[in-house]
C-alpha cells in the first residue's frame, strides 16, 4: 500500500560562516512558511552554520540555538524537517543530515560518508549507513557527494528506507556561466531514484560562498521512477513542492558475486571500434582503415578474446547494470572496460553514463534492438556511437583516465567504492 506525502525542498542562497546568524533569520521564516503546507521540509547541506567552515572550531552554541528553533517549528507545524548541520560528537565534527520529527525531537542523523575535497579538513567521515525512523516512515538520508557512491543509497533502501532525502551543496566549476553543471544534479540523482524504486528529494544552495565556491541550484523532487516532479532554477532561492508516493520499494537487484581479480597489461591508449550489428566479412580491412586494434560487436568472440587478453572486459547483463552495486564489483576486481549488450529502454544511455562515471571505467554499449552502439568514458561522456547507416564507430580509449580516480583533491572514487562496500557488509 502506498501513501502520499507533500514534500517541500528549500533552495537557499549561500551564506558565509560569519553571516550565519543573520542569514538564519530568513531561513527560519522560509521553513515556517513551507512547513504550513508540507509533511516534509528539506534544507541544504551546511545550512547551519555553513559549508565552507575553514576550521572545525565553530560556535556550537550558535548551531544549537538554530536547531532549537527548527525543532520548535517542526513540533508546532507537525512537520518533519531534514537539515544539513555541522554536528559535534565527542571530539569529532560531522557533516550531517539531521532529521527532526514532527514532535520536535531529533529522530536521527546521517553523517556524510564520502567527503568532498576540502570538507575533509574539518569534518570526520561517517561510518554507518542506516535509515532514520520518523513519523512519516523510514528516511534514507545521504549528504551531497554520498550520491556519487551508488551503494550508499542501495544499502539505505535495502535496509528499509522508503524515501531518499539529500541535503546537498552541489558545486559547479562555472566553466559555462550559462549552464551550471554538476553530475549528481544532472544525472545521478534521478539514477538513485530510478534504480532503487523510491522517490528522491534534494535541497541545494544557489549563489557563491566565500567568493570561491559556486553552487548550481537545481534542487529537485523525483518520483520512484526517476521522473522529475519539481526542479528549481540554477541561480535564485526557491521553494519547490510536490506530492510523492511512498510504499514498498521496487529496487533493481541481482545476486552479485565478486569476480576473480584481473590485471590490465595494456598501457597508454588504444583504438576501439563498436558495432551493434554482426561484423562484415571484411572487418579486418575496415579496422586497418580506422587504425583500430580492437572491435566489440555481436558474435565477435575472436575480437573480444584478443582485447580481453590485455584489457580485461567485464561482460555485464541488464540486471547487473541496473543494480547500483553491479559494475562496482568489477571495478574492485581490476576491470577498466565493461561490455553491455542490452535491450534498449529510455534509460539506457543514462545508466551507461552513470556507471562509467561512478566507477571510472569505460562502458561499451551494444543495443541491437535500437541499432545503436556507443562508448562512454570515465567522465560520463559519450565519446563515439553508431546510428542509422553509421554502422561502425571508433574512438580512443585512454587507459590513464581509468587510473585517475581522484575526482577532487583528497577525494578518491576507487577508495570510496571499496570503503562504502565494506561498510554495507557490516
Amino acid at each position: 500500500m502506498t501513501r502520499a506525502l507533500r514534500v517541500a525542498a528549500l533552495q537557499l542562497r549561500a551564506h558565509d560562516l560569519g553571516s550565519f546568524e543573520q542569514a538564519f533569520r530568513d531561513v527560519e521564516r522560509l521553513v515556517d512558511d513551507a512547513a504550513a503546507d508540507a509533511d516534509l521540509v528539506v534544507l541544504p547541506e551546511g545550512t547551519a552554520p555553513a559549508y565552507v567552515l575553514g576550521d572545525p572550531h565553530i560556535e556550537d552554541a550558535v548551531v544549537d540555538r538554530a536547531m532549537a528553533r527548527l525543532r520548535e517549528i517542526a513540533a508546532r507545524r507537525r512537520t518533519v524537517i531534514v537539515v544539513g548541520v555541522a554536528v559535534r560528537d565527542g571530539s569529532q565534527l560531522y557533516n550531517a543530515g539531521v532529521a527532526i520529527d514532527s514532535d520536535g525531537r531529533i529522530a536521527g542523523r546521517a553523517d556524510k560518508v564520502f567527503l568532498w575535497h576540502f570538507d575533509r579538513r574539518w569534518f570526520a567521515a561517517g561510518t554507518h549507513v542506516t535509515p532514520i525512523q520518523t513519523s512519516l516512515g523510514r528516511l534514507g538520508v545521504l549528504v551531497c557527494a554520498d550520491g556519487r557512491m551508488p551503494e550508499i543509497a542501495r544499502a539505505l533502501v535495502d535496509r528499509g528506507a522508503e524515501l531518499l532525502v539529500m541535503p546537498t551543496a552541489w558545486v559547479s566549476s562555472g566553466r559555462d556561466p550559462s549552464t551550471l553543471e554538476n553530475p549528481i544534479a544532472d544525472l545521478l540523482a534521478p539514477m538513485r531514484a530510478y534504480e532503487n524504486g523510491v522517490p528522491f528529494v534534494a535541497a541545494d544552495k544557489c549563489g557563491v560562498e566565500r567568493e570561491m565556491v559556486l553552487y548550481c541550484g537545481k534542487s529537485q523532487i523525483l518520483s520512484d521512477a526517476g521522473d522529475v516532479l519539481a526542479i528549481a532554477g540554477e541561480r535564485e532561492p526557491q521553494r519547490i513542492v510536490a506530492t510523492v508516493e511512498i510504499g514498498d520499494p521496487h529496487p533493481s537487484r541481482v545476486a552479485l558475486v565478486e569476480p576473480a581479480p584481473r590485471e590490465m597489461t595494456a598501457r597508454g591508449a588504444l583504438r576501439l571500434a563498436v558495432s551493434a550489428r554482426p561484423l562484415p566479412d571484411d572487418i579486418d580491412e575496415r579496422l586497418r582503415i580506422l587504425e583500430c586494434e580492437n572491435v566489440l560487436a555481436p558474435e565477435a568472440a575472436r575480437h573480444l578474446a584478443a582485447l580481453d587478453a590485455t584489457l580485461p572486459v567485464a561482460i555485464v547483463s541488464d540486471e547487473v547494470m541496473h543494480d547500483p552495486a553491479g559494475l562496482a564489483t568489477f571495478r574492485r576486481a581490476g576491470y577498466r572496460l565493461a561490455l553491455w549488450a542490452t535491450r534498449s529502454n529510455a534509460w539506457t544511455e543514462r545508466v551507461a553514463r552513470a556507471r562509467a562515471g561512478e566507477t571510472r571505467m569505460y562502458v561499451a554499449v551494444l543495443d541491437a534492438q535500437a541499432g545503436r552502439s556507443f562508448v562512454v568514458d570515465p567522465d560520463y561522456a559519450v565519446v563515439c556511437g553508431t546510428f542509422d547507416g553509421y554502422r561502425l564507430a571508433a574512438c580512443s580509449i585512454d587507459l590513464a583516465k581509468t587510473s585517475q580516480t581522484l575526482v577532487a583533491p583528497g577525494t578518491d572514487v576507487a577508495e570510496g567504492l571499496s570503503r562504502v562496500h565494506a561498510m554495507t557488509l557490516r
